[in-house]
């Protein structure tokens, strides 16, 4: 990784930026300027709560803290707690003294509870229950103490992970929700100034922020006074914005990475999963027979897939957590699935009482196999073309496929909020640990949960309540176990991981969590 030296030269800093992924020079850091970064999509409403967009998250970055962070190699370290300790059932954070929300008031302990008690019922349908707070969690906060104490009713292998990730919302934002759709409440660095869906939303820093990621200074040169993330779905126009220094940083997935990397820019490396297929398996749908769901990947091939999707970049993926992401980094889908055979295809269909027949495959009772497949518009063009050669691999087989491109934020409420009909779907979830999985895995449906594919599958069930009950890494070895019974069951199809790069001009960052860390902005000049 790259290497950084600072050395103070008449009240500047010179930045020498060497090693992988320099690319900017020796360069001196600038204050009071202002950060541009692109969004490849909008992401609609801010409240941290109620959403699984990671657009969305980055955006809640500038304007929440949580109470641990993770540095750019995973690694924990403070945030909104100076100090923590947990076993599966319970945790205790100690809290920072000082910080304080953005409209004045002092952060206490029995808001931080107030949050977490808050995400852990599920009355309140929050998209962060069982990603962040177990379902049924409950906290209880010290004022006096400055503690917060959590209790789960359940096991959980990573119970300060995934609690200390949850963006902490102040007290106003939790009276009243409203104020959050398109502004914020919260301790981070930035406060919204403006928000215009669709096109930007502009940023402006805190002066008084003191309580940054484990040991950041309130006096760093080159911090933003302003950011404007700017909405430009469109990723070649975004690279063009990039090299005319209109904008700051922009994730480059597509072939437009090799045009920037030719100019030798700041680029942060992040694997992730960026090929995923699901099946509904909702009663009465094509993909509730797990025969059908073998049969489709029979008929499929995913290295080609993945050739396509990645522009001959990526590899196979190996589980449901990107390397590199997760302390529990193995291979549990190699050897799982169904390997390409289109003959195979047809026999499993067959045995499986769909017959072919001169206007496609119908089962017994007349009812013909047909698919709609979803795809997201906002990974690249190349999402369409991987979309575009699945149904042509499934009409090869039989199967009547329509394509359907959807915004991130269309998928959020057709597929993820249960509010459509889909029967596949290309929508690669990202998460950083395997626990954060479970509640799109199993449990509730929509409204009522995320478990937005209605997956029953009690080998990965079984094994999950195995693992959450072993804390740590220790249980890494079970968390393989139930991803591996999901590949045998064929109900998720990780096939391809890609680098999705940041690349930045005239300004330097760090990637954490897959997402640009606010904290880390520095500025510079020529």
């Amino acid at each position: 990784m790259e290497s950084v030296l600072r050395i103070v030269v008449a009240g500047t800093v010179a930045l020498s930026l060497a090693g992988c992924g320099g690319g900017q020079g020796s360069q001196s850091l600038l204050d009071g300027r202002t950060f541009t970064m692109v969004l490849g999509a909008d992401p609609g409403n801010l409240d941290p709560h109620f959403t699984s967009l990671s657009v969305t998250h980055q955006v809640d970055r500038f304007l929440y803290d949580s109470l641990v962070n993770t540095d750019k190699d995973g690694k924990l370290m403070a945030g909104l707690a100076e100090k923590w300790e947990a076993t599966t059932t319970g945790a205790t954070f100690t809290l920072r003294k000082g910080a304080t929300c953005s409209d004045g008031s002092p952060l206490t302990a029995a808001t931080v509870a107030a949050n977490i008690s808050f995400v852990g019922d599920p009355k309140n349908t929050s998209s962060r229950m069982g990603v962040y707070v177990p379902p049924g969690a409950t906290a209880t906060g010290d004022d006096a103490a400055g503690t917060v104490t959590v209790t789960s009713p359940t096991p959980h292998s990573f119970l300060d992970r995934t609690v200390g990730a949850l963006h902490i919302v102040c007290d106003k934002g939790m009276k009243d929700r409203g104020l959050l759709r398109q502004s914020a409440s919260g301790t981070g660095m930035f406060t919204v100034t403006e928000a215009v869906p669709g096109d930007h939303y502009t940023l402006e820093r805190r002066k008084d922020y003191a309580w940054g990621p484990g040991d950041w200074r309130t006096d760093q040169q080159g911090l933003p006074d302003k950011v404007v993330l700017r909405v430009v779905s469109n990723e070649s126009t975004a690279v063009n914005l990039l090299v005319s220094g209109e904008v700051n940083a922009t994730t480059v997935i597509g072939l437009d990475q090799q045009r920037l990397q030719a100019q030798k820019l700041l680029q942060r490396d992040v694997m992730a999963v960026l090929g995923e297929l699901w099946f509904n398996q909702k009663a009465g749908l094509p993909g509730a027979d797990i025969e059908v769901r073998k049969a489709l990947i029979q008929a499929l091939d995913l290295g080609q897939l993945t050739q396509v999707l990645t522009s001959g970049t990526g590899k196979p993926a190996t589980g449901l957590v990107a390397p590199g992401l997760t302390p529990c980094d193995q291979d549990t889908i190699s050897g799982k699935l169904p390997a390409f055979n289109p003959d195979a295809a047809k026999t499993t269909l067959d045995a499986a009482g769909w017959r072919a027949g001169a206007d496609g495959i119908r089962a017994k009772d007349g009812k013909k196999l047909s698919m709609t497949l979803f795809y997201t518009t906002e990974l690249g063009t190349t999402m369409q073309a991987t979309a575009e050669l699945t149904q042509k691999f499934w009409s090869a087989a039989g199967v009547e496929v329509t394509a359907k491109g959807a915004t991130q934020a269309e998928l959020g409420q057709v597929v993820v909020g249960g509010q459509g009909s889909w029967d596949a779907g290309i929508i690669p979830l990202n998460v950083s640990l395997p626990s954060e999985l479970v509640g799109f895995l199993s449990g509730p449906t929509p409204p009522n949960g995320t478990n937005f594919a209605s997956l029953r599958n009690t080998k990965y069930t079984d094994a999950v309540a195995a693992a959450s009950a072993i804390a740590g890494t220790a249980g890494c070895g079970k968390w393989a176990e139930a991803e591996q019974a999901l590949a045998e069951n064929v109900d998720v199809v990780p096939f391809a991981n890609s680098n999705r790069p940041a690349f930045g001009k005239g300004a330097t960052f760090e990637l954490t969590d897959g997402s640009v860390a606010p904290s880390s902005i520095r500025m510079l000049g020529a």
